[in-house]
């Protein structure tokens, strides 16, 4: 009787590497996927030696972590891979930022350790650009979503529609002037989008305006540290 045949195993990494990553100009409108596939090329075309998972099936080892939604520029996206060679970071930088499209840049590399990207990444700082008639009543609805100690919102998820607490996880909202808030949001569960804020603001001033999408950019994420973000590679 023959034996089921195994799957290959892969050696394990010899250095990781954390990636700090942006989205700008028209690649906001990158979805995930997109950029999993336009990074994975890069890494192709930069010629790094990268690690695999073992099993029938062997993946490039990365790990990404709470990406930000289609459609929003950032400054502050992060990723983690694994290495089968030693290099050295700023080189992989450089080749990486070399083979990526316009628009999806690499800001900083460094050797990985330590605590997990998704437990260092507790919250971001966003910038909220909408359309509104008024600032006047923007600037009043921030002041009252503020004031309030819990505001429900509903969004339809996977699992159907569900309901929950948007207040709870904002550590600040502030009106910028014009029609931009800045927003400091903690990672929880459920997670806490800009555009759910954007709605309880809609619960709180009903007379706030049009309904269209808010234009989102993240500006940090990392550890939250007495109220303000830190940089998780540091």
């Amino acid at each position: 009787m023959s034996r089921n045949k195994q799957p290959e195993q892969q050696p394990p990494p010899v250095q990781r590497l954390r990636v700090r990553y942006a989205k700008r100009g028209r690649a906001r409108f990158t979805s995930h996927r997109d950029f999993s596939r336009a990074f994975e090329r890069a890494l192709v075309r930069a010629e790094v030696p990268m690690a695999y998972s073992s099993g029938f099936n062997p993946h490039l080892r990365i790990s990404y972590a709470n990406a930000s939604p289609t459609g929003a520029a950032t400054e502050a996206e992060y990723l983690e891979i694994a290495l089968a060679a030693v290099c050295d970071p700023a080189a992989v930088k450089a080749a990486l930022d070399e083979a990526l499209p316009p628009g999806l840049d690499i800001i900083s590399v460094v050797e990985g350790g330590g605590p997990s990207l998704t437990d260092l990444l507790q919250a971001s700082r966003w910038e909220v650009d909408l359309v509104v008639a008024d600032p006047e009543i923007l600037a009043a609805a921030v002041a009252e979503f503020m004031s309030r100690d819990a505001v429900e919102v509903s969004r339809m998820t996977k699992s159907g529609l569900r309901t929950f607490d948007a207040r709870s996880a904002v550590v600040e909202l502030t009106y910028l002037g014009g029609t931009t808030l800045g927003l400091v949001s903690i990672h929880g569960t459920p997670l806490v989008r800009p555009d759910d804020i954007v709605t309880a603001l809609r619960v709180v001033a009903p007379d706030l305006g049009t309904d269209q999408p808010p234009l989102l950019a993240r500006v940090e994420q990392g550890p939250l540290v007495g109220g303000r973000i830190t940089d998780p590679l540091a």
